[in-house]
């Protein structure tokens, strides 16, 4: 009886995350982990002039919720925590190119609140690719870009210009999304990146891309 692998038998490589180098905070150091975050982001297509999301972990615990206000003149997005408080509001900016959202602290419009705004890379391109600026950014490399896209079923989180990730995002595809008219997603945070930050990026990247109408 045979022991052991087979001489030259390939061994599985095994997943390894390349840790970030500082911690990756934005909206909170609460909100950082020392293990890979894995979450399922589900949103509701339609509803009475909404469009929620939920957004839960993988024992289906509810973490963060997005209300979706869409019958106002801007539209905005309130990411609340399980209990129901506001953490932040996403805006997006109307008559703008490169369809640009802000991202504010809590209910605030102020710009003393202003936590990162979020664009189309480019005016025209076939996936969609966000660059993202904190506050006090105000050259050309941003400090976070999305590549991929929400239509092309994957995208990757990575910081600045370079190759280091900070999150990976798929589609999920199940009967029971199908029949609840429902979209689903998950999203892999790597350790010691602020995981509220990364969802407020998944409802932008998914709101840009289910708006194909108007300026783009």
């Amino acid at each position: 009886m045979a022991t052991g692998q087979a001489p030259g038998n390939p061994i599985p490589a095994m997943r390894t995350f390349q840790p970030v180098e500082h911690p990756v905070v934005v909206i909170g150091p609460q909100y950082l982990a020392q293990y890979p975050v894995e979450l399922v982001v589900s949103s509701k297509l339609w509803t009475l002039g909404e469009n929620d999301f939920k957004v839960s972990d993988i024992n289906g615990t509810n973490i963060f919720q997005v209300k979706s206000k869409l019958l106002t003149l801007h539209d905005r997005r309130f990411m609340k925590d399980a209990a129901g408080n506001s953490l932040v509001n996403l805006r997006q900016k109307i008559r703008t190119m490169h369809r640009r959202w802000e991202a504010f602290r809590g209910e605030s419009k102020e710009e003393k609140d202003l936590l990162f705004t979020a664009k189309k890379s480019k005016l025209f391109q076939f996936k969609t690719q966000l660059d993202v600026f904190l506050p006090n950014n105000k050259g050309e490399v941003p400090d976070f870009k999305v590549k991929g896209g929400y239509g092309e079923s994957s995208c990757s989180i990575l910081l600045g210009d370079s190759n280091t990730m900070l999150a990976q995002m798929h589609r999920l595809h199940s009967l029971k999304t199908m029949i609840l008219d429902s979209d689903s997603f998950g999203v892999t945070v790597y350790p010691n990146v602020d995981y509220a930050f990364i969802v407020a990026l998944v409802v932008i990247l998914d709101e840009i891309n289910a708006d194909r109408s108007g300026e783009d």
